[in-house]
């Protein structure tokens, strides 16, 4: 973070549902509990993301298949696009997924190795993954206490805040902050 000739990402994946998800309350006793629809299906719709540490710079892609190596390899090529352009060298901070470290896409990480590389965390480490926290933010402020009767709707909420962070936002930055 110190060294102003690089620049510093955190990249992950993430699916939200369809159901959305609930938090407790308090009410008072006399106050009947509320009744929130739940729907009753598995749907969910997945995103690769990244954000730049020093401003908050959000990129991301919505995932219509399966997360592989072939989709991972896409966002990379998308990412290095965009992150490339301030002239500085960039790491990229992602977690042990088998298909972040897949063969089909070792020759291309090697040939963009001098300005645009992939910097791995510790397996089993999520909390290490500033972007982590991106995601606990947008399910809190697009998907809690909502009823979602289309999937698209859950798209629209949440691509919606995507697009508020796209060219650099204060919120992603101070939650990904490292020092």
């Amino acid at each position: 973070m110190e060294d102003a000739a690089v620049d510093l990402w955190a990249t992950d994946e993430v699916h939200f549902q369809q159901h959305g998800s609930r938090c407790r309350l308090w009410l008072p006793p006399e106050t009947k509990d509320p009744v929130l629809l739940h729907h009753p299906t598995r749907r969910s719709v997945g995103y690769f993301g990244a954000v730049r540490l020093r401003d908050g710079k959000f990129q991301f892609s919505r995932e219509t298949g399966k997360f592989n190596a072939l989709t991972f390899l896409a966002f990379l090529k998308g990412l290095r696009r965009t992150s490339i352009r301030t002239g500085r060298r960039v790491v990229v901070i992602t977690d042990n997924a088998r298909y972040h470290h897949a063969r089909l896409h070792k020759e291309w990480r090697a040939t963009h190795g001098e300005d645009f590389v992939l910097d791995y965390l510790p397996p089993y480490s999520p909390e290490l993954n500033p972007i982590e926290r991106v995601w606990k933010l947008t399910r809190r402020q697009c998907l809690h206490n909502r009823y979602f009767p289309v999937l698209e709707e859950v798209v629209a909420v949440v691509e919606t805040q995507f697009e508020n962070w796209r060219n650099g936002n204060e919120t992603p930055r101070r939650l990904c902050v490292i020092t």
